[in-house]
């Protein structure tokens, strides 16, 4: 008997953009009518950053494949190696699987891999999160998948616009807001009681969430960028969990300032469960660095974020957002100003500009229900 789901392959190389996809996964789960093979690479295979893959296993979703990629070092010369390595296997993969639409999300190059793979092999590719702005490689990596996918699932209107600037037509583009906060919504985090438990955390004393990732462009400058807020963080002396930065040029200079650097009430984590993450933001004080996470997933807790240098610069932001330097003063200050009753009184909670918190469950009706057929996979410039 012929097998006549329509098959998504979803490839995933970091935890963040893991938070993306598995609200879809489950929602594709859920449908009868739907199959899917996950591609599973980069950092979730390393050791160094936590293992991630063995989440992926826990929740019980099908990992069609596994591809080593990342090359040891950490430096612009292995980002743009390791990335060649991919695209050497993940066409023979894609062979195997036929899946009739590839899924992406962020803006990783791995995601840009995948894209050109599929782009060439003429498959549709569909990208959540399409059109929106990273103030780094990131950014120019984005918009590159976006031209190279098919199917556009925004976050807001912002990158709407933004997806029909690059010449994209409209019948591909699809308001659905972003799923990573689809789990926010249906509290699926941890308590904290068994956060406090499990970390040894005071809950009667403020936290801090520190995650800095480097920043490509500032290669040089990553080992003086992390030291200004260690030394910002000590000097506020509070109860601090440090998540190790991604797999980019620069990370070794950034963990080993972390491990050198950290304030004795600093707790630093290779990576943490999705679950225990979402709780933590959830009965943290503030979070400082540069992760997209402090701008999507904390306004929906009414978390303040401190962000750091320029990685997320043009992107849209909520009144969660104190943006700040990289010296030492401005961060102290901003942290300060972050943890006051003042400041907290002023936020919307709840209130994002990515979305209500039902994203996933319109992107799989759209994967389900979209015509597959030469006008989707010949792609035409508007202008």
């Amino acid at each position: 008997m012929l097998n006549n789901k329509r098959k998504i392959a979803i490839v995933t190389g970091t935890r963040a953009e893991y938070g993306y996809i598995r609200p879809v996964i489950k929602e594709i789960e859920k449908d009868p009518a739907l199959d899917y093979e996950m591609i599973v690479t980069n950092m979730h295979l390393l050791s160094e950053f936590g293992n991630s893959v063995a989440e992926i296993e826990r929740d019980g979703f099908k990992i069609g494949a596994k591809h080593y990629m990342a090359l040891d070092g950490y430096t612009n010369t292995t980002m743009a190696k390791s990335l060649g390595i991919f695209l050497m296997q993940l066409p023979e993969t894609l062979e195997r699987i036929k899946p009739d639409i590839i899924l992406l999300a962020g803006d990783r190059g791995e995601q840009l891999v995948a894209a050109i793979a599929g782009a060439h092999m003429n498959i549709p590719v569909a990208f959540i999160q399409s059109g929106e702005v990273s103030g780094n490689v990131d950014g120019v990596t984005r918009h590159a998948i976006t031209k190279f996918a098919h199917i556009h699932f925004v976050s807001n209107e912002d990158a709407a616009r933004r997806v029909r600037k690059l010449g994209e037509q409209e019948f591909r583009i699809f308001l659905t807001g972003a799923p990573q906060l689809d789990e926010l919504r249906e509290a699926k985090h941890t308590n904290p009681k068994k956060l406090a438990s499990k970390y040894n955390l005071d809950l009667t004393n403020p936290l801090i969430i520190a995650v800095h990732h480097p920043v490509t462009e500032e290669y040089d400058q990553a080992a003086e960028q992390i030291m200004q807020t260690l030394l910002a963080l000590k000097e506020i002396d509070a109860q601090t969990i440090v998540i190790h930065p991604n797999s980019d040029a620069g990370n070794k200079k950034i963990k080993e300032a972390v491990y050198l650097h950290s304030a004795p009430k600093t707790k630093i984590f290779r990576n943490l469960p999705r679950e225990d993450f979402l709780g933590l933001i959830r009965i943290a004080a503030v979070m400082v660095g540069n992760s997209s996470a402090g701008i999507i997933e904390a306004p929906f807790f009414g978390l303040p974020a401190v962000n750091i240098g320029g990685r997320q610069k043009g992107r849209t932001q909520g009144n969660n957002i104190i943006n700040t330097g990289y010296h030492k003063k401005e961060i102290v200050k901003a942290v300060k100003k972050a943890m006051s009753s003042k400041f907290k009184k002023g936020m919307h909670r709840n209130r994002s500009p990515y979305g209500d918190g039902r994203s996933a469950e319109k992107i799989v009706k759209i994967l389900k229900e979209l015509t597959i057929d030469d006008k989707l996979i010949r792609k035409q410039i508007t202008y």
